[in-house]
């Protein structure tokens, strides 16, 4: 269920990581491809496929792994991925289909997806919206910390930052999600 592909658009989906399993890595990649996924950004630092991706596939790895500490992520890790997101969609002479994940497809992976999406023009509750629609497990904890970048990078004031992080705050309160029952269901379904 994790793993399962979750498309936001045409161009941009979330899922959870490639199972640890060598034959079933090997099958969850050829579903990457036979979607037509061209690049994969993994948030996770704890781990890196890479290597076993560029082994088997000809998709492009884009690690950029941060700890899931559920703590402040900082600009230059948005920063990060803003630039590889933009050397794909803006500097690419040929279409992409990015896949964002992380171990699961609960809180880094959706927190970058969301960041490409500001990047992309998306307005941030549609972008939250749509993360959530897709994507039912999606905490997207990291949202706030994407906006409050964001917005910097936009030169607001920081009464409007303040003010576009409390939007987004608000958001996630009224569309809580109960994180700990989410873990806990897919370590169970793991643990089969």
């Amino acid at each position: 269920m994790w793993r399962e592909l979750c498309w936001v658009d045409h161009t941009l989906a979330v899922s959870g990581d490639l199972p640890s399993n060598r034959e079933e890595a090997l099958e969850q990649l050829r579903m990457w491809e036979a979607a037509g996924i061209t690049d994969v950004f993994d948030m996770r630092e704890e781990r890196d496929d890479s290597d076993f991706i560029h082994e088997h596939s000809q998709i492009r790895c884009h690690w950029v792994g941060v700890d899931d500490n559920g703590g402040v992520r900082d600009d230059q890790w948005f920063k990060a991925i803003r630039d590889r997101a933009h050397e794909l969609f803006i500097c690419s002479t040929t279409p992409r289909r990015i896949l964002v994940h992380c171990h699961m497809g609960v809180n880094r992976g959706p927190s970058a997806l969301f960041a490409i999406m500001l990047t992309l023009g998306w307005d941030a509750l549609e972008a939250l919206r749509r993360i959530r629609d897709v994507r039912p497990i999606a905490g997207i904890i990291y949202a706030p910390d994407a906006m409050r970048w964001w917005a910097r990078e936009l030169q607001y004031d920081d009464e409007a930052v303040e003010e576009n992080v409390n939007e987004v705050d608000a958001w996630l309160g009224r569309n809580e999600l109960d994180l700990a029952y989410v873990i806990r269901s897919i370590g169970q379904r793991t643990a089969w």
